[in-house]
């Protein structure tokens, strides 16, 4: 039996500031750009892979109370979004943080063995990138 991933979400506020973020500063490609019912979710994903990112509004196919709950734990800054992995970390860091996104560690050898850095996505999610 064989298992991968074919799709996971992350929770946004805003899709056009979090495509300028995962589309225009990471460089994942859109697959999809889907609006309904006054809400908007738009799918990446990285070029050659077969994972797709939907990014997706919190009141979206939810009750009220349920995306108010989802919307503050998102703009507080409570969820992990992804863990990225690239083969050069300096220069994506900079192609990151030149897009204005907001730094949380700059690119650090850990003592796990792993060189990181992370960062906040538009929506206050924590996104992390790796060195492959």
């Amino acid at each position: 039996m064989t298992l991968s991933v074919s799709t996971m979400f992350i929770l946004v506020h805003d899709p056009d500031a979090a495509l300028r973020f995962y589309r225009d500063a990471l460089g994942l490609e859109v697959q999809n750009d889907v609006a309904s019912d006054g809400f908007r979710w738009v799918t990446v994903a990285a070029p050659g892979q077969d994972v797709a990112i939907v990014l997706s509004q919190p009141h979206g196919g939810r009750s009220q109370s349920e995306g108010d709950a989802l919307l503050a734990l998102v703009t507080k800054g409570s969820l992990q979004a992804a863990i990225f992995r690239c083969d050069d970390l300096d220069a994506t860091f900079e192609k990151v943080r030149a897009s204005g996104a907001e730094v949380l560690q700059e690119p650090t050898a850990q003592p796990w063995g792993v060189r990181d850095c992370a960062f906040r996505d538009p929506s206050g999610n924590l996104v992390r990138i790796a060195q492959a």
